[in-house]
């Protein structure tokens, strides 16, 4: 396995819990977050069958923001968002599938969710009648 190829891990999220707070103050790597929300997204490596976990933090609008955390020997990742992206982020959870997580530990600003490729104007229910 190269380098590079080490410090990437890619695994399909199969579960997330969405969990709320009122405020919490974190400190990631000498920045104080301030936290309203935390979606944690946990599934399975697509190279190695391992479990790994990416939580995505939800900040408050006057919270600083923290660079990206990953740990690819502990499979564990963060990032972090505004909280008025909660709503949209767990949307594609609950209507995207399959949807992979990506730590990149090379570039963290590159930690991510994704979809897969899909052909423009496909959705998951189609309510149109047919002709």
């Amino acid at each position: 396995m190269a380098m590079t190829d080490a410090r990437v891990a890619v695994f399909e999220i199969k579960k997330y819990m969405v969990i709320w707070r009122q405020l919490e103050e974190r400190d990631f790597a000498g920045v104080t977050a301030r936290i309203r929300g935390l979606v944690r997204c946990s599934g399975i490596g697509k190279a190695d069958a391992e479990a790994y976990r990416l939580d995505v933090y939800f900040l408050a609008p006057d919270s600083p923001l923290p660079a990206p955390q990953v740990d690819i020997a502990n499979r564990r990742g963060a990032i972090f968002m505004a909280i008025s992206d909660i709503h949209a982020f767990v949307d594609i959870l609950r209507n995207e599938k399959p949807i992979f997580g990506h730590l990149r530990e090379d570039y963290p600003q590159w930690t991510s969710v994704t979809t897969t490729n899909e052909p423009v104007g496909t959705g998951d229910e189609d309510h149109r009648a047919a002709d």
